[in-house]
């Protein structure tokens, strides 16, 4: 017998639950949908919250030949045979075919670049699917070719919407008598993934020998204990052990940092995606108190893709504790915050005229480059001059924290620039 998820995958827009602001009325995805045109496009999401039956349901909607791909599964050979169906087929139909390549992220360079071509001249339709920030694993020609939609987490009445269209509709649960007492633990444990619901679901009703079933908080979280395998990877302990893990290494805390790496080395987490996450924590959370840390977490990325598993785990723990005992620093993260929301505040302020380029006559008498100061020409190579726009130029937006490395680069600052730099925040 199929899984409850299997069995109540929506077939149309209107039974698809979440996602108002794609496939709401007036909504962009939508909008296409109706007209009965799509260009390609990249779904980023968190597990079951839908991609796959969005695209199914595009299909569907369209009438168009559905070609599917993993990108576990799946190599170079593969994406070249579907692209041939593809070009027999696009005749048959107003629509170029639609390939749908799920975990697109883990596709390799050689394998995505066997798409472009196809996608170019339209022999296929691009759907790609991903939990994971395509800026880092799409390459760029292919990004650029694909609209990037993000789908979000499942709020809770929706989540309660399909219990009750679970239990009412569903051609096996139906014929039970089902009552569902208390959600808490259910809407927990499933993490605002529909699929991870349904399956608690389908877990807790199939280990009733009774007709009757009352569903509670107490017993879900009996039936998950005792079943251990109803987590996976990809669901709500995926991002709650990753979320410890990350803020036991701000909180400068080494043990349960590498206790949270365990958990994930052991629960067959995906090394890259442990890697990503102590480069990105080396920048936000260590900055400049430690610009080594960055050096680091980037070694650690780098050697993961050379060596595997399981020797793999060896410079993550080195990556996770050096992260872990170093001094901290979001100085830099909250500057280019600043930085960006000054620039939304401001608008396109014109560049002071001698910090311009000139490299054409004109410019050069309309004042480009006039005045500006090399500073390796000066003593100390360097000369106070200003740098930011006339309306911002007393601004300062990096404000250095407490600690050595920071506070060193301060005082230079406050040498060379007198008044303008406080050592410390605010």
């Amino acid at each position: 017998m199929q899984p409850l998820a299997e069995r109540l995958r929506p077939k149309t827009l209107d039974e698809y639950i979440g996602q108002q602001h794609l496939v709401g009325p007036n909504a962009v995805l939508r909008k296409m949908i109706d007209a009965g045109r799509i260009s390609s496009f990249i779904l980023w999401g968190p597990p079951g919250v839908g991609k796959t039956t969005l695209a199914q349901i595009i299909a569907n909607k369209l009438d168009t030949p559905f070609y599917t791909l993993s990108a576990v599964t799946s190599g170079v050979k593969d994406v070249r045979e579907v692209i041939e169906k593809a070009k027999s087929n696009r005749f048959f139909s107003h629509n170029s075919p639609i390939l749908f390549i799920d975990e697109i992220h883990r596709f390799s360079k050689s394998q995505q670049d066997s798409l472009l071509g196809a996608v170019e001249k339209g022999i296929v339709t691009l759907i790609g699917a991903t939990t994971e920030n395509p800026s880092f694993e799409v390459i760029r020609p292919l990004l650029s070719r694909c609209q990037l939609y993000v789908l979000k987490s499942l709020e809770k009445d929706d989540l309660l919407g399909l219990i009750d269209r679970a239990i009412t509709t569903d051609y096996v649960l139906k014929e039970r008598n089902i009552q569902v007492k208390e959600t808490d633990a259910i809407l927990r444990y499933s993490g605002g993934d529909a699929r991870k619901l349904l399956n608690i679901i389908d877990l807790v009703v199939s280990s009733e020998s009774e007709k009757d079933v009352v569903i509670t908080d107490e017993m879900v979280t009996e039936r998950l204990q005792q079943n251990p395998l109803a987590y996976d990877k990809d669901g709500e302990m995926h991002y709650d052990i990753i979320s410890a893990f990350i803020k036991s290494i701000r909180g400068s805390d080494p043990d349960a940092a590498i206790y949270w790496l365990a958990r994930m080395v052991e629960g067959g987490e995906d090394p890259a995606f442990i890697a990503r996450r102590l480069v990105i924590a080396a920048a936000e959370d260590i900055g400049l108190a430690n610009p080594n840390a960055l050096l680091i977490a980037n070694a650690c990325f780098d050697t993961i893709m050379k060596i595997g598993w399981p020797e793999g785990r060896i410079p993550l723990a080195e990556a996770t504790i050096y992260l872990a005992t170093s001094p901290k620093s979001n100085s830099a993260y909250k500057a280019i915050d600043a930085a960006i929301a000054l620039v939304k505040e401001t608008g396109n302020l014109p560049v002071p005229l001698h910090l311009r380029n000139a490299p054409t006559k004109l410019m050069k008498q309309l004042g480009y480059g006039d005045n500006y100061k090399y500073a390796h020409s000066y003593s100390g190579n360097f000369v106070q001059q200003q740098f930011l726009p006339d309306e911002v130029k007393d601004r300062q937006i990096w404000i250095p924290q407490q600690n050595a490395a920071e506070q060193k680069h301060a005082e230079r600052l406050q040498q060379l620039w007198e008044k303008r730099y406080r050592k410390d925040q605010p």
